[in-house]
């Protein structure tokens, strides 16, 4: 019998994580002050995050050491194990290689306390009391919560209405950290009291929820803001999935054909795929494709402008792949994947051509992560089905090209809690949504008089 599983032992845990801007060929446009259209500086982002945090995200130098209280929080579950899917390749009967990074053994069951622990630990020491965030599906929620209590700070989680509604036990994962989850919007904050008085029944969003978020974190001075996915240093801190997937394959001998992930922000996408963006930079032949929904196609139906990260227009404007700020998109099940815009870094990558994407319905999606439980046996979360539907994409290609392929892929994490969705899936309730384009053309108003990159 071969091998299943490669481990890494805990000496061989990253010690540093990797920054894709030390390496880009073209440099990045710079976020823009919203007041002045100029670009912005540290100091227009400090009522918002700690400085060591402003810092990163401003970062020019390749390696970022990670601090010691850091790793010993990582060593709870880091490294993780690289899998190979044996029974899904045969399965699909294709010429592939599958192997995923299983980020679902970490104790919220995903990628996102890689960057939570760590901004946590940044916040703790840079004198702040309390923490204020947005949820999507609830995992960036459930682990900020737990990173919070690791370091003794507060936590308030402005949680997406549909997927409150949808999740549930999300919502009761922060309540067991210790952290106040308030479904958005929300009648604490000004923002959420417009939108309801306006769409009373308003399923909420991405967008919403951070603009209550960075409402209610810049209303106290002893609060910050905290971000899951798109800024740089949220993508630097998810690096230490891709550099031991790197350390793993080498013990092995393989390398890569296809780096794949499923992205909404861009955060686990770009934990796998940026150390091997390095790469193809260096020479390399790997292709890197970016899977996500098709009912919020951001990569490939939206246009690479500068846009708010957020509805109320609070945040810097960013240079990225939008369907527009005030964008809410369909309660779609893939709840951590409903955001309007693409990481400024994954969006700078797709315009270079370094990278691709792709879009999947979620009748797709669901079906293609159905055949991986009863086959792997785990059941994914309704996010990473998205890249599962992709790698069943490009094993059929390798079939029909007749040509062998190696596919790694971020296995961003599992979907026990996400058993609602597979209920609908499974009982012929949801159905093969594409976005109209004329909803695309009317969200795409809202980027009139911005600035262009």
């Amino acid at each position: 019998m071969t091998d299943v599983k490669v481990f890494l032992d805990e000496s061989e845990l990253p010690r540093q994580w990797y920054n894709i801007l030390a390496d880009l060929p073209t440099p990045m446009k710079p976020p823009l002050h919203p007041a002045t259209g100029e670009p912005i500086n540290p100091e227009d982002l400090a009522p918002v995050f700690p400085m060591n945090l402003i810092e990163q995200e401003v970062a020019s130098d390749r390696w970022i050491d990670i601090p010691e209280p850091v790793l010993e929080k990582y060593a709870l579950w880091r490294p993780t194990p690289l899998y190979r899917a044996k029974n899904f390749e045969k399965f699909l009967d294709a010429p592939v290689k599958i192997y995923y990074k299983n980020e679902g053994v970490s104790p919220p069951g995903s990628h996102k306390p890689n960057t939570a622990v760590a901004q946590a630990y940044y916040n703790k020491v840079f004198g702040i009391k309390r923490i204020s965030t947005e949820t999507g599906a609830g995992q960036w929620g459930s682990a900020l919560s737990m990173a919070c209590q690791m370091f003794g700070l507060q936590c308030r989680v402005f949680m997406v209405r549909v997927s409150y509604d949808q999740k549930p036990y999300r919502r009761l994962m922060m309540a067991t950290w210790g952290a106040e989850c308030v479904p958005s919007p929300s009648n604490i904050t000004e923002v959420g009291k417009k939108i309801l008085e306006e769409h009373p029944d308003s399923p909420g969003s991405l967008g919403i929820a951070i603009s209550e978020a960075i409402e209610d974190a810049v209303g106290d001075e002893n609060a910050r803001y905290s971000l899951g996915s798109v800024l740089n240093h949220v993508l630097l801190h998810q690096t230490i999935i891709g550099l031991e997937a790197q350390k793993q394959l080498e013990k092995i001998g393989e390398y890569p054909d296809v780096v794949m992930g499923c992205a909404g922000g861009g955060s686990n996408f770009a934990g796998i795929c940026l150390p091997f963006v390095r790469d193809k930079i260096h020479g390399k032949e790997v292709s890197i494709v970016a899977a996500e929904p098709t009912s919020c196609p951001t990569m490939t139906r939206g246009p690479y402008a500068y846009d708010f990260g957020d509805l109320a227009k609070t945040t810097p404007l960013l240079p990225m792949h939008t369907l527009g700020h005030d964008f809410v998109p369909p309660p779609i099940h893939a709840g951590g994947l409903r955001y309007h815009g693409m990481a400024p870094i994954i969006s700078h990558l797709l315009k270079e051509k370094l990278i691709e994407a792709r879009g999947f319905n979620q009748i797709d999606t669901f079906t293609a992560g159905v055949n991986w439980a009863r086959t792997e046996g785990f059941i994914p979360a309704p996010e990473t089905n998205h890249v599962i539907a992709a790698v069943v994409q490009e094993a059929q290609k390798a079939k029909e090209e007749g040509k062998e392929k190696v596919i790694l892929f971020n296995w961003s994490g599992h979907g026990i809690i996400d058993l609602a969705a597979y209920d609908a899936f499974l009982s012929g309730k949801l159905t093969q949504y594409e976005l109209p384009e004329e909803e695309i053309e009317r969200a795409l108003k809202s980027l009139e008089g911005l600035p262009k990159p």
